[in-house]
């Protein structure tokens, strides 16, 4: 039984929609752009066969937008833990690399790890304080000579 969704918006949230269906971000981009064929009276299974995703999830995002508006069909980061080793890694990697080259040790990724646990008590792999520094750039702004 497939029936059309009750499913309105104001012509403010329309253009909001339309915005967001030429977002960078595919998931915030299909979000909205289901809706849109919604109120053009697409179906679940429609939309749903469209992008290739299950009716329960259209109906997800239309009950998203019903409940919130377009504000909820835009991603989220989920909440977790602070970044306590990453902040820890990049003060310690700031200070340590900002020094000029002449005077400064040859930091290899275990010396900096380990410089890292001295100063700040926080212990990180070296794997993951090579995705610290490279998310951050910190790589780049030494060889740039601007760390």
């Amino acid at each position: 039984m497939t029936s059309k969704s009750p499913a309105g918006a104001t012509a403010e949230q329309r253009a909001a929609l339309r915005g967001l269906a030429g977002s960078r971000d595919r998931g915030e981009a299909d979000r909205a752009r289901a809706i849109l064929l919604t109120l053009e009276g697409w179906t679940s299974p429609q939309i749903g066969e469209a992008f290739a995703v299950r009716e329960d999830t259209v109906r997800l995002w239309r009950s998203d937008f019903a409940r919130g508006g377009v504000e909820a069909l835009k991603r989220r980061i989920a909440p977790g833990p602070e970044p306590v080793k990453a902040r820890a890694a990049l003060k310690v990697a700031g200070e340590v690399l900002g020094e000029p080259v002449a005077d400064r040790v040859n930091w290899t990724l275990p010396r900096l790890a380990l410089e890292i646990e001295r100063r700040e008590g926080v212990s990180i792999s070296r794997s993951r304080l090579s995705v610290v520094q490279r998310k951050k750039g910190a790589f780049a702004s030494v060889a740039r000579g601007t760390l």
